[in-house]
């Protein structure tokens, strides 16, 4: 443990301190905000590198193993709608707490007014991660390329950004964006490996990776056609 300890602190140290000290920087030069805010600031930063450190610590001493151990396990059961039902439950569940995705969604429904519920925005982001990760998964097993899938969603997301309102499209893409976070990478990463390991005649480089890719297309349609069917 101890190890694994001074690994992530060193992580995240190079991670923080890089924006504490040009903050810094720019505060002597330039800014000069209050002492009280300055303070906050420092405060703030500390809280974020034992957030980081214990957040990372529980991802690889815990989070991977175990995503891991189910990825390597789901085939076993020998149904590939329940493969794919778990996948989706994973996805789901993952981006409805992933911290970066909670932000984008306050941020929204603060910014709208409240025309856009931080709710619908949640279970929007959620729905499409869910989605692709279930055909995510299901292209792992039935061996579909992934080629073709991406040249498929991303065509989709094209055609459909021609028809979404103009306040809706780029709200779609950072919803892409966010879902690829602290706690749904991970996850999603792990059990996509461990399936790919287990199965034969799959690699783990070519069929493991590329979940998070598919992933992350799913909020960028959904969004787009609640923009187009809803307004």
């Amino acid at each position: 443990m101890w190890p694994l300890l001074k690994e992530k602190l060193v992580e995240v140290l190079k991670a923080v301190l890089p924006l504490i000290g040009f903050t810094g920087v720019l505060q002597i030069a330039i800014v000069g905000a209050p002492a009280d805010v300055v303070v906050q600031f420092l405060v703030g930063s500390l809280l974020v590198i034992v957030g980081m450190l214990l957040l990372f610590i529980g991802i690889d001493f815990g989070i991977l193993p175990m995503g891991r151990f189910v990825g390597a396990e789901l085939p076993k059961t020998g149904s590939i709608v329940f493969i794919a039902a778990m996948a989706f439950a994973f996805g789901f569940a993952t981006t409805m707490a992933e911290p970066d995705v909670l932000v984008l969604a306050g941020q929204v429904d603060a910014a709208s007014g409240g025309a856009i519920a931080r709710r619908h925005v949640l279970l929007a982001i959620a729905l499409g991660v869910g989605v692709f990760t279930a055909m995510a998964i299901a292209r792992i097993i039935l061996g579909w390329s992934i080629r073709v899938l991406l040249t498929i969603a991303y065509g989709v997301v094209i055609v459909l950004s021609l028809f979404a309102p103009a306040e809706i499209t780029p709200l779609s893409y950072d919803a892409g964006s966010v879902t690829t976070g602290l706690l749904s990478a991970p996850v999603i990463i792990a059990i996509a490996l461990g399936m790919s390991a287990v199965l034969a005649g799959r690699s783990t480089v070519s069929d493991g990776f590329g979940v998070l890719g598919l992933a992350s297309i799913g909020p960028i349609i959904v969004v787009l056609l609640a923009g187009i069917f809803g307004s």
